[in-house]
């Protein structure tokens, strides 16, 4: 099976050489987790390798994105630029709208059918992160979600994207996991104390991953000035 690089080395040899190629993963974690920062490593990567790459950001300002990636040593700006890397900014939409319901303005719906994000993909598109799905799915009914996700996995294969779907924990959990049953493969980001160096850490696990040898075990990693940096696994 054809692979595309996660950006993270480590990540990229637990994977059998990175996410499986035209397929959707889910991204899971609670703030502060490295959510985004899994994207963007993704992102960075293959907008090196020349690929055309998309994020649908519902939280965050493309400023705000490309700030951060400069902040771990991954420079995006050349790549928004040049069209190569388009941010769609579905968040200042969200802001906008939130802003003309308090001052009494009659709003435009922001209940979208999660299928319906396909419309916003630009042709050519080969890398996708969405990121946050998770505050679309909670206008959505659970009788409606599963086929939702399936139509929306269905849509961007058939674009031809691999993509990174990234959901909070909350809206996860709140979704009973639905996601889950949808996409190829899943990974989850947590932070727990470490009781033995009475420290908090950041553990990933990948819980699935079709047509991929994966460990069950969660590996320990740190995010530095140079990104995520997987150091090592544990029980």
């Amino acid at each position: 099976m054809e692979r595309v690089s996660t950006g993270i080395e480590e990540l990229d040899r637990k994977l059998s050489g990175g996410y499986p190629a035209n397929k959707v993963t889910l991204i899971t974690g609670i703030a502060g987790s490295g959510k985004t920062i899994i994207g963007i490593h993704f992102i960075y990567k293959n907008c090196l390798e020349g690929r055309k790459c998309m994020i649908i950001a519902t939280e965050e300002t493309p400023e705000d994105i490309i700030y951060q990636a400069s902040l771990l040593g991954r420079d995006l700006t050349i790549y928004y630029e040049s069209g190569q890397l388009i941010i769609q900014n579905i968040f200042e939409s969200r802001s906008e709208i939130i802003g003309q319901t308090r001052y009494g303005f009659k709003p435009e719906s922001l209940d979208l059918e999660i299928p319906s994000l396909v419309e916003l993909i630009h042709e050519g598109t080969e890398c996708l992160v969405i990121d946050n799905i998770g505050t679309f799915v909670l206008r959505t009914s659970i009788r409606r979600l599963r086929d939702q996700f399936d139509a929306l996995n269905y849509l961007v294969r058939k674009k031809g994207c691999t993509t990174l779907l990234i959901m909070d924990e909350s809206a996860h959990n709140m979704t009973y996991q639905l996601a889950e049953y949808s996409v190829y493969g899943s990974i989850h980001l947590l932070v727990r104390e470490n009781s033995y160096l009475g420290k908090m850490e950041r553990y990933l696990s990948i819980p699935k991953m079709r047509s991929t040898p994966i460990s069950p075990e969660m590996s320990i990693f740190e995010i530095t000035s140079e990104g995520i940096v997987i150091r090592e696994s544990g029980g």
